[in-house]
């Protein structure tokens, strides 16, 4: 599944982390990532406790917390704080996959069942830094407007293109979901837009308290909470 969802940051907001980006302190990127991927991958990144990151990842969490999509497509269960990262020209980050397990402070676990994008520089400022998603529909690219993000399997084969003008800024992060299977959080996704759909163009169906009782009691047989 990959769900493209729109405006997760007002115009405001991406103005406030482009600011905020601008003035903190990068590092290596590769210092996080693991040993295949520290091969392949040639980036910036703000250091995970920099505390202009823990700032603007608590914007974003705020914000996905009231995004009914994201709710509904990911069903969340655990979200890593979100990280942010930034490409310069020739800056690039080569296929790899996530891996299965992040660990946090305190000694949690997050099991990356889903990967989030969400793009911070407008398409116009920059070329190329495509992210590349390799799924069971083929190759993706994706490049969104500011603000929007992208969600799709941590089980993804994926990459970001060279950047060859401009710069990318972006925020990434994992999402464990209550629903392990994607394919089962297709169909949950599906179900829910179909009740919705009937309940907003026939609200006198009643039916569709039959199918929100489906919704819910398949939510109930695959959720772990």
């Amino acid at each position: 599944m990959l769900v493209q969802i729109p405006n997760v940051l007002d115009a405001a907001q991406v103005q406030l982390f482009r600011d905020e980006l601008g003035k903190a302190e990068w590092s290596d990127g590769r210092g996080s990532a693991g040993y295949l991927a520290r091969k392949v991958k040639d980036n910036q990144q703000l250091p995970d406790d920099h505390p202009v990151g823990r700032k603007l990842a608590e914007i974003v969490l705020t914000a996905l917390r009231g995004n009914e999509l994201f709710t509904a497509a990911a069903l969340p269960l655990k979200i890593v704080p979100p990280m942010f990262n930034r490409y310069d020209a020739t800056q690039t980050y080569g296929r790899h996959v996530d891996g299965s397990i992040r660990p946090l402070k305190g000694g949690m676990r997050v099991r990356t069942d889903l990967s989030a994008t969400l793009f911070l520089s407008d398409p116009a400022e920059y070329d190329g830094g495509e992210l590349v998603i390799e799924d069971t529909f083929g190759v993706r690219r994706i490049k969104l407007a500011a603000g929007n993000m992208v969600l799709y399997p941590g089980t993804s084969v994926h990459s970001v293109n060279p950047i060859t003008r401009g710069q990318r800024l972006a925020s990434f992060f994992w999402i464990q979901s209550m629903v392990r299977e994607d394919s089962k959080r297709v169909l949950l996704l599906e179900l829910d837009r179909a009740i919705q759909k009937i309940a907003r163009d026939t609200p006198q169906q009643s039916a569709t308290t039959d199918l929100a009782g489906v919704y819910h009691n398949l939510l109930r047989l695959w959720a772990d909470a």
